[in-house]
């Protein structure tokens, strides 16, 4: 290998780590989000949504709501990494989508609630008859970018503080690993989970999430004040609130959130973990309400896909 490719390689190499290391929910956490949404489906919308899906998803959207997180820094997505959250001014915990939305070199709409905005109109302009879209979309892909996003936004730290990047340049121990808030938050919060109460199974959890939704659940989380098919900036100023009052409280740089400390002779769990699992997953319970309510809308109002 010459020195021109071992430079251009390492420059490479360099430009990724300088990346934003942003990813939402981790897999288990967008599995379960679109599991819960398939669950909430009407008949008509699990047809329409069936025949989009790539064939290696075999009729499942939860085997491929982590797609848009596979793809992000592959060449031909690489526009798509900025669309996965919407960073907010520092200690405002507050979201404002004209403020907010924007990519890193300030252009508009660039964000996470302005994707859901983008590719709830795509699905909405097939079979549409008024001749306000000519472009042909791609369904298949926004229907995956759909799903994924609208769990991105439910996790707090997908709207967090614009200058430690949503948690990602906050380092800490979620109990004997070193890590970042970002990551305890897309990943750790929901593996100490599956293995303190699951036994390390992701259908249990599942499972266990969906039979606490109720009717009263369901309605309260599928109310908006919403003139449009769907409005996504209340979710995201739910998803700020709550990283102040959760995900960004006591966990200052260095701290370890996770495992046990002593005082006197007694043994304490910190509750870091026990307080904000009901966080978490409440905030999985309505992505996943949300997802159905909104496909059901798009669905519904365009059956042709269905049909097709």
């Amino acid at each position: 290998m010459g020195v021109l490719e071992r430079h251009w390689i390492m420059g490479w190499i360099i430009f990724l780590f300088l990346l934003p290391i942003i990813h939402g929910w981790g897999k288990d956490g967008h599995y379960a989000t679109c599991k819960i949404a398939e669950n909430f489906l009407t008949g008509e919308a699990l047809a329409a949504v069936k025949a989009l899906l790539p064939a290696e998803a075999e009729g499942d959207l939860a085997a491929v709501c982590s797609w848009a997180d596979e793809i992000r820094y592959k060449a031909h997505y690489r526009w798509s990494s900025t669309l996965h959250y919407a960073d907010t001014p520092d200690f405002r915990c507050n979201y404002n989508y004209c403020r907010d939305c924007h990519d890193t070199v300030g252009r508009k709409d660039r964000c996470v609630t302005g994707a859901i905005n983008n590719y709830t109109m795509q699905l909405m302009s097939e079979h549409d008859d008024s001749g306000l879209y000519a472009v042909s979309y791609n369904l298949t892909e926004a229907l995956m970018f759909l799903s994924h996003f609208i769990g991105d936004v439910h996790q707090p730290l997908h709207v967090g503080f614009l200058g430690d990047e949503g948690g990602n340049s906050i380092t800490v121990r979620w109990y004997r690993r070193k890590t970042n808030l970002h990551h305890v938050w897309d990943n750790m919060i929901i593996e100490s989970a599956l293995k303190t109460f699951y036994d390390k199974d992701l259908t249990a959890m599942i499972q266990a999430i969906q039979s606490n939704i109720t009717d009263a659940f369901v309605d309260e989380a599928s109310q908006e004040n919403c003139k449009s098919t769907v409005c996504p900036d209340p979710y995201a100023s739910e998803s700020i609130k709550l990283a102040c009052k959760f995900a960004y409280r006591n966990a200052t740089p260095g701290i370890t959130l996770g495992g046990l400390k002593i005082i006197g002779s007694s043994c304490y769990a910190y509750d870091y973990f026990y307080s904000r699992w009901p966080v978490v997953e409440s905030r999985l319970a309505k992505g996943g309400v949300r997802l159905a309510t909104l496909l059901n809308r798009i669905f519904s109002e365009h059956k042709s896909i269905a049909e097709e």
